[in-house]
């Protein structure tokens, strides 16, 4: 029996074990770099240990000392969480070489799954040769054979563009995964991402647990994910869950992993098993009243599955709130979370608390908000609303663009697929701004300053504030009165500093307000409060480039200096930035003027990176 178990792992993850392991009666032990020293999942561990050394994204890929800090605190078990090392089959066998239980499929099953290529041909498929790719072939997909979450992935539409994107790919996939191989398949436009949840025992018994559709994507990673998959014809959900057995069985896997298809055109065309818990499994869990985390540590610990599996019930949505913006290009977002709230009636899933700072150093996801109901249409509505109602103060987040995806007809219908984002993005990121959220944020400022001279026997001009909104200035202006503050068009029931109500033509608004420096969140609008005075160390010289996020500079293109000629759109620097990365390009033709980006420097959001003189006519 499992009495102390070691999370290889951080945040969300970490946090999601622990709760089981609680419920277990199991005594937990987390890990930290020391950018995560206070980190929530340090905090509720009943143990934390310290990787000391590398810098913080590497820390957690030490497998050396991960086992050490296991030994170190008594643990007699390793739960590797996803990412990170969960799918290494050194690391696997480390913990098990120390005497330790490994909560995960056996090494030989991870290294069979662990190359896509080797993956598909243990399926009996094969990828296309990259040297024999014809224009008859594209689009296709360029994807690194180890690793996940859409690192070194490219799609190639154009023969031209294809020996670039593999060489992008193979530097990317190198720096994220530590192997540059990357392999080439046809790249299905319209394929929803369809997967298989699967669990295994050593007693040969294997459940394949329903479908999940994972087709809202950004990036290659995925944003919403429900299950069952909608509209999947028995015939081909029977043939799903016969392919994912085959695959489970051909390695021998034991524990928790996921079968991943691309269905087109009423076929499915295997991708790749991974061998770990994923990210998605919570909608899996609602369906079938499972925990899948038990599950693993009784597995683990060699208990047998029953023979008949439980029946699936209703359905489970579930979104991921990432610190990112949407509207620039998923540019991850860094800062303090002032407030994190979302309504009862989901199932929460975070490794952030109130108060926490989002870093540069990890992926960007703050939580996963997690709805189960009878039916699908219930699931969505309820999600969509409990996001819509959830508390999110601090950095700029996806949580707008979920909610609009969720209400989209594509999405309500059942009708999307991994091309949704491509479609819908400009759409769904268009602004929806709230026309009395900047006055009601003046509203609340003012509250009170009448007793202190705002207050005028002889009328004079009102007061006047600003305020930016999703990169737009809004100015507002109203009036102090001997009955109170006032505003054209509107009457104002209450002013507070915290909350306002406003009557517009007969209907009433409650607009509640936090306040953090210059930062105003008004309901679900977030302001920004502008100076009187324009502060002049903000302007920068025409085409500066600046970094769009903290990040760290990982390349620069070869030849490029001071007086290089460019071409708009040329790639100039690569920054990478929670697990993403960006290439800068050049606005315009012109020369380079400026360069001070350096490679393995990090940098703030906003900084200059590169200048270029835009060519005179």
């Amino acid at each position: 029996m499992i009495s102390t178990l070691l999370v290889a792992n951080r945040g969300e993850i970490a946090c999601r074990i622990f709760r089981t392991c609680a419920d277990l009666g199991i005594r937990t032990v987390a890990i930290h770099s020391d950018a995560d020293e206070g980190a929530l999942h340090t905090r509720v561990a009943d143990i934390a240990v310290r990787l000391p050394g590398a810098a913080p994204a590497e820390t957690y890929l030490r497998g050396d000392l991960i086992v050490k800090a296991a030994l170190a605190a008594g643990a007699d078990a390793v739960h590797p969480g996803y990412g990170f090392l969960s799918e290494n089959a050194d690391f696997a066998r480390a913990v098990r070489d120390a005497g330790l239980v490994w909560i995960g499929p056996p090494p030989e099953a991870i290294e069979a799954m662990a190359s896509k290529t080797r993956a598909k041909e243990l399926m009996g498929l094969a990828p296309l040769d990259a040297h024999d790719v014809s224009p008859a072939d594209l689009p296709v997909l360029v994807k690194a054979a180890a690793g996940g979450g859409g690192r070194g992935m490219r799609v190639v539409r154009d023969l031209a563009a294809l020996p670039g994107a593999l060489e992008d790919a193979r530097a990317e996939a190198a720096s994220a995964f530590g192997d540059g191989e990357v392999f080439v398949e046809p790249y299905l436009e319209n394929g929803r991402h369809v997967e298989v949840q699967v669990l295994a025992d050593t007693h040969g018994t294997v459940w394949t647990l329903g479908t999940r559709d994972c087709s809202l994507q950004r990036r290659h990673q995925k944003v919403i994910e429900e299950a069952p998959a909608p509209g999947l014809p028995p015939a081909l959900t029977e043939q799903l869950y016969a392919l994912a057995e085959r695959a489970t069985r051909a390695v021998s896997y034991e524990g928790a992993g996921t079968v991943e298809f691309l269905v087109a055109d009423g076929r499915a065309h295997f991708l790749e098993m991974n061998t770990r818990l994923q990210v998605e499994h919570p909608v899996t869990e609602a369906v079938f009243g499972l925990d899948l985390v038990a599950g693993q540590i009784r597995v683990a610990e060699g208990h047998a599955l029953p023979a008949e599996q439980p029946a699936p019930r209703g359905h489970a949505v579930e979104a991921r709130l990432y610190a990112e913006d949407p509207a620039r290009g998923w540019a991850p977002q860094t800062g303090t979370l002032h407030r994190f709230t979302v309504p009862d009636g989901v199932r929460l899933d975070t490794g952030c608390a109130d108060g926490d700072t989002i870093g540069v150093h990890y992926d960007p996801m703050l939580a996963k908000v997690v709805a189960h109901a009878p039916t699908r249409t219930e699931a969505v509505r309820r999600l969509a609303g409990a996001l819509e109602r959830t508390a999110l103060h601090g950095p700029v987040t996806n949580r707008d663009l979920l909610v609009r995806s969720l209400r989209h007809p594509e999405f309500t219908e059942a009708r999307m697929d991994t091309g949704f984002y491509d479609r819908h993005l400009t759409t769904l990121t268009e602004p929806a701004p709230d026309p009395y959220a900047p006055l009601a944020a003046a509203l609340a400022d003012a509250h009170g300053r009448s007793r202190f001279g705002g207050w005028r026997n002889v009328p004079s001009g009102p007061q006047v504030k600003r305020f930016e909104r999703a990169g737009e200035e809004h100015e507002v202006a109203y009036r102090h009165t001997r009955t109170g503050l006032a505003a054209d068009g509107v009457r104002v029931v209450q002013a507070a500093p915290h909350l306002v109500i406003l009557e517009v033509d007969g209907v009433r608004r409650k607009f509640e307000i936090a306040r953090y420096g210059d930062q105003v969140h008004v309901n679900a609008t977030a302001l920004t409060a502008l100076s009187r005075f324009p502060d002049p160390t903000t302007e920068h010289a025409p085409g500066s480039l600046l970094a769009p996020m903290p990040g760290t500079v990982v390349r620069i293109a070869e030849g490029l200096t001071e007086g290089t000629e460019v071409k708009a759109g040329q790639p100039l620097i690569w920054l990478e930035a929670m697990k993403m990365e960006h290439r800068i390009t050049a606005p315009t033709d012109g020369t380079l003027t400026a360069l001070p980006a350096a490679v393995s420097r990090q940098v703030e959001m906003g900084a200059l990176l590169a200048v270029v003189e835009a060519v005179r006519p």
